[in-house]
């Protein structure tokens, strides 16, 4: 039986790990977008009307401009490059030490998933995902959190779900993106005409449109590069226009 003390002789065990001066998880960093992004300003009357909906926090919509983000250039030009689909949850990474859940933490908090009165759901997420045999016995590993209490629960589950980025490389990767040049002006049209959510058809049979794309690119991951970036819907314009317009917009691209 495990019990409270197995698993703090576990985390003993596991002096490798590297962590801040607070013992948040390190090795964890933010992914960015490949494209310079810019804000622009909208109309206080359209951000009142509109921008809860829209997940807008600032009378403002942060934009994709037609320049590439410096060291970057792999996502257009390195043939070993490739995209994924984007899940819409939270980004949460397990730590596991022979078969053992010891730590749970997203970007901004470590979580005890065995407190009572604290996030449950991801502790559920997290036992929904094992009974599939998506969590491997040892190691740090990361992957989104999606479910009801999760983004609005765009999936529309009734429970929820840790689903790691290693799966996401093999199950949700979009063989489609290899039909394009690599440019703002085809991914625009990609994402706004064109792309749907694999895990959304696969998992709830829904026709959705996904929150976006992951670039990857193994070959520098394992040269010790940065190896990923995003691209969401809500980056383009016209995620926005069927609403309000926007003022000011460099269109060319």
């Amino acid at each position: 039986m495990i019990g409270l003390s197995n698993i703090l002789n576990v985390k003993n065990e596991m002096n490798n790990i590297k962590r801040d001066k607070n013992g948040a998880l390190l090795d964890f960093p933010k992914i960015h977008c490949p494209f310079i992004r810019q804000s622009f300003p909208i109309e206080q009357s359209d951000y009142r009307q509109f921008g809860r909906s829209l997940g807008l926090r600032s009378p403002e919509v942060y934009l994709v401009i037609n320049k590439i983000t410096p060291g970057y250039a792999w996502v257009f030009d390195d043939p070993d490059t490739f995209v994924c689909e984007k899940l819409d949850g939270s980004n949460t990474k397990l730590v596991t030490h022979k078969n053992v859940l010891v730590e749970v933490q997203n970007r901004k908090n470590i979580i005890n998933p065995l407190a009572l009165n604290g996030n449950t759901y991801y502790l559920e997420g997290i036992l929904h995902s094992a009974k599939r045999g998506y969590i491997e016995s040892d190691g740090e590993q990361v992957g989104e959190l999606i479910g009801p209490k999760f983004q609005g629960n765009p999936y529309r589950l009734d429970y929820h779900m840790w689903y790691p980025f290693n799966k996401a490389i093999k199950s949700l990767r979009y063989k489609s993106f290899d039909k394009y040049d690599r440019t703002l002006s085809n991914w625009s049209n990609w994402f706004q005409y064109h792309i749907f959510s694999l895990f959304a058809n696969n998992h709830c049979s829904l026709n959705i449109k996904p929150e976006g794309i992951i670039f990857y690119n193994l070959k520098r991951k394992y040269m010790g590069k940065i190896y990923m970036a995003k691209l969401r819907l809500d980056m383009f314009d016209w995620y926005y226009t069927h609403k309000f317009p926007i003022k000011y917009y460099d269109r060319d691209y």
